[in-house]
């Protein structure tokens, strides 16, 4: 994220930050790796690379806001856009991932990034996006007679 911002990376940031760029840009890019000497795991990896960098890049575009002279509404409309990257990021591992921990921790990412937006634009009197109910409803209880339980109770069934 340093890059990013305009800061100096060390020379091994900057050749792993190159290496990166080159591997998510795939075949024909400009790479400071050639796509030959790729080893075949990073070739496979290259999706996830390059959805991982789109959101990183709209995450660290969508940060520079102007400033209004509000404090509370400018944190939030910095970071917005920096909990939405992480819940890009987490999206892009949940399609390419497979070590099921990693793929529980970001869905609970993405459940708290999304908590943590509705918070904070309900906090400046943001509304909530549509799809999005206030995290300070009740949750919905299922109904009465509903689930299998209550139908294997009223059957005779029990527990």
């Amino acid at each position: 994220m340093r890059g990013a911002s305009g800061e100096k990376l060390t020379p091994t940031e900057a050749t792993l930050a190159a290496s990166f760029a080159g591997i998510a840009a795939g075949p024909g890019s400009s790479s400071p790796v050639p796509a030959d000497n790729v080893p075949p795991s990073l070739k496979t990896e290259r999706p996830f690379l390059a959805e991982n960098d789109a959101a990183m890049a709209k995450m660290m575009n969508d940060m520079a806001v102007k400033p209004t002279g509000d404090v509370d509404h400018d944190f939030v409309a910095m970071m917005v856009p920096h909990h939405q990257g992480a819940i890009d990021m987490a999206q892009a591992e949940l399609r390419y991932g497979r070590e099921a921990q990693l793929r529980r921790i970001a869905q609970e990412i993405i459940v708290d990034q999304i908590q943590q937006i509705s918070l904070m634009r309900l906090a400046v009197g943001e509304p909530l996006s549509p799809s999005v109910s206030s995290p300070t409803d009740p949750l919905p209880q299922p109904l009465a007679g509903r689930g299998s339980a209550a139908m294997s109770t009223a059957q005779g069934g029990g527990f």
